[in-house]
C-alpha cells in the first residue's frame, strides 16, 4: 500500500510498530521468569538485547523511508519542498559535480536552481540508511534530513551509543557480556519510549506537511 495520505503512513508506522512491540513485550517477560538456570537467563538477556537493537534500528529505517515515500508522493515541485527534503533531492547532482574536477559539471546545478526549481520534484527511494550502526550520530542526521526534532534523543545518546548499540556489537561479535535484569528492562522501556517518540514525531511531521516551504 502507497502512503499517499497522513492516515496511510500512520497506519503503516502503526502496523509495523505493533509487531515489533509484541515480540519485544515476549521477550522480556522471557527474561522477567526467574525460575531458569543462569545460563539459561544470561544467553536469554543476551539475545534480548540484538533483538532490542534491531528493532529499534528496523523501525528508524523503515519509518524514515516511509516518510520520505509519503513525501515523493506528494508530488510537489521543488521550490514547494521545505530546505532539507530540496538538499536530499539535489544530493546525486552536488555529488557527481564534487567528485570531479571539472568546474562545468557545476553549471547544469546551478542552472536547475536558476530555471528549474518550479518542476516537479524527484527524490530519491529508500535514501535514510542507518549504516546498520544506528549511533546517536547516525540518528542526528537522520532527524536533520527529515526536518524532525533531535533533542528528544540529545540525552539518550550514552544509552544509544554504549548500552545498546557496543552492547549489540559486543554480543554479535562473539563477545561474553554479563548484563543485569533490572538493567535490561530499563533499557527495553527506553527503546520502546524512543520508539514512540519517533512514530510520533514522523506523523505529526506528515500531518503539519513539515516536509513544505513555510512562507
Amino acid at each position: 500500500m502507497k502512503v499517499r495520505t497522513a492516515e496511510q503512513l500512520s497506519d503503516r508506522l502503526a502496523d509495523d510498530l505493533a509487531w515489533r512491540k509484541k515480540e519485544l513485550s515476549e521477550v522480556k517477560s522471557l527474561i522477567e521468569f526467574k525460575n531458569v538456570s543462569t545460563q539459561r537467563h544470561n544467553a536469554l538477556i543476551r539475545s534480548g538485547v540484538c533483538i532490542l537493537y534491531a528493532h529499534w534500528e528496523g523501525f528508524v529505517k523503515l519509518a524514515s523511508n516511509s516518510y520520505l515515500e509519503h513525501v515523493a508522493l506528494q508530488k510537489l515541485r521543488y521550490d514547494q519542498l521545505a530546505s532539507n527534503f530540496l538538499a536530499l533531492a539535489m544530493k546525486e547532482k552536488l555529488k557527481e559535480a564534487k567528485e570531479t574536477n571539472k568546474p562545468s559539471l557545476y553549471i547544469p546545478v546551478c542552472d536547475f536552481f536558476v530555471s528549474k526549481l518550479d518542476t516537479k520534484c524527484s527524490l530519491p527511494q529508500e535514501a535514510i540508511s542507518t549504516a546498520s550502526n544506528l549511533s546517536s550520530e547516525i540518528l542526528k542526521e537522520i532527524t536533520h534530513i527529515l526536518g524532525i526534532d533531535f533533542s528528544p534523543y540529545s540525552t539518550k545518546s550514552k544509552l544509544i551509543d554504549e548500552k545498546l548499540l557496543k552492547t549489540r556489537n559486543e554480543i554479535a561479535h562473539g563477545n561474553y557480556l554479563l548484563i543485569d535484569r533490572e538493567e535490561y528492562i530499563q533499557l527495553h522501556t527506553e527503546v520502546i519510549a524512543m520508539l514512540d517518540i519517533f512514530r510520533n514525531q514522523i506523523e505529526n511531521a506528515s500531518v503539519n506537511k513539515d516536509f513544505t516551504l513555510k512562507k
